[in-house]
């Protein structure tokens, strides 16, 4: 829920969580959002489908849902990009989307069902913009 005391990291992620149950039908279970100079790293959990889950179990598999989602995001991730920028007042540059297994492990970083999104801005926010506590530079 959008309301004038949320932060701009809070905006963000309920408008990542939308964005993802709108182009998939499932809803993250959790979503963090960090913001490091001009690069925004989005984190949904639980973001995948029992059945991606139960796909992602063999290699084969793991490799057709990240290209699925590779995909979906690159061809859908517009209105996303446009709400970051409105958010933030900063143009999103980059975006780009992946399910990966960090572990070597590729059950493991499925089963918990973690995408992370990452959006390369134009340029940085302000700390305290981004707390909630000023305004963008």
């Amino acid at each position: 829920m959008d309301t004038p005391q949320s932060t701009m990291a809070q905006k963000i992620a309920e408008a990542a969580s939308a964005f993802q149950q709108q182009r998939t039908g499932h809803a993250p279970k959790a979503v963090t959002v960090v913001l490091s100079e001009a690069t925004l790293v989005i984190t949904l959990h639980g973001a995948l489908s029992p059945a991606e889950r139960a796909l992602a179990k063999t290699p084969e598999g793991a490799a057709q849902v990240q290209g699925f989602h590779r995909q979906l995001f690159a061809s859908s991730a517009e209105p996303l990009r446009d709400e970051i920028s409105r958010i933030t007042g900063v143009e999103v540059r980059e975006a780009a989307a992946e399910v990966e297994p960090t572990t070597g492990a590729v059950v493991q970083v499925f089963t918990s069902g973690t995408m992370v999104q990452v959006f390369q801005l134009a340029r940085g926010i302000a700390i305290e913009t981004w707390n909630g506590n000023g305004q963008a530079r």
